[in-house]
């Protein structure tokens, strides 16, 4: 009984890995056809890699651009997101104070809340700074976004590490910022790749927040250039064009999984076992 249904969840897993790689190995493939191969054999291989469809997505439908102004944007609010997560989840995790509780509970509801109710409140709030538009309220905002769960997870993360090290620091003269940054924080790697590797996955899908807050058409990132792309060529019937722009999307995150998926795993284990 027990080999039955082990067997049974292997078939589930294989059929769920199969039904999420097929639509991805699909895309991939139909961004390396002719518009005419995707409408009359959808499901055959292409004759041969038309690359010359990723090269007119990359230019003519400005796909590089609103790709770097998504690596700015997430580049800079993951840096900012792990300096101000770290902090706050290591104070909150290493020292008692009045109010602690309370402050790590606030960043925890900050999880619960749904975005959407935020976003006139927030409009507006980013209107009145002078930064609606722009990079820096993208990234502000991002940051906002991510910190909670960010000061979730390495609050139960540093609470992991041994307190040992960081005394026998603070008995060597090492100061409170030492210990941070010299000990506790090389400490905390396997966690902080991987909350780094979900905010980043998280923050390069991000489509409602820029659709907001980020009206200027030079200022799109890939996600709202994605949705105009998908307007664009679909009237043109340059579903090539499509496809290849799509699949430039998906590479990054792609890639940063396949590349950290053991970091992945080691970080929530790490961080789940005292």
């Amino acid at each position: 009984m027990r080999r039955l249904g082990d067997g049974a969840i292997h078939l589930f897993m294989a059929a769920w890995a199969v039904m999420v790689a097929f639509p991805l190995v699909w895309a991939v493939l139909s961004s390396l056809k002719t518009d005419q191969q995707i409408l009359t054999s959808p499901w055959s291989l292409p004759d041969r890699p038309h690359l010359e469809n990723w090269a007119r997505a990359w230019e003519q439908a400005s796909i590089g651009k609103y790709f770097l102004n998504s690596l700015v944007v997430v580049g800079g609010a993951l840096v900012l997101t792990m300096l101000l997560g770290s902090l706050v989840a290591y104070a909150l995790a290493r020292y008692s104070f009045p109010g602690n509780r309370f402050l790590y509970y606030l960043f925890v509801s900050g999880m619960l809340f749904p975005m959407f109710l935020a976003l006139v409140p927030l409009f507006f709030v980013v209107k009145q700074l002078g930064l609606l538009g722009s990079y820096p309220g993208l990234i502000l905002v991002y940051t906002a976004y991510a910190l909670p769960f960010t000061v979730f997870f390495l609050t139960g993360f540093f609470r992991t590490l041994p307190n040992e090290v960081a005394e026998s620091a603070a008995l060597d003269g090492c100061s409170h910022s030492g210990i941070f940054f010299r000990v506790m924080l090389p400490m905390a790697r396997p966690g902080l790749i991987s909350v780094g590797i979900f905010n980043f996955l998280g923050l390069w899908n991000q489509y409602l927040l820029p659709l907001v807050l980020n009206p200027d058409p030079a200022n799109y990132v890939l996600a709202q250039g994605l949705a105009a792309l998908s307007v664009s060529q679909g009237y043109r019937g340059d579903f090539s064009g499509l496809f290849a722009g799509l699949t430039i999307a998906m590479l990054p995150v792609l890639v940063v999984y396949l590349v950290f998926q053991r970091r992945i795993r080691s970080g929530l284990t790490a961080g789940a076992v005292r």
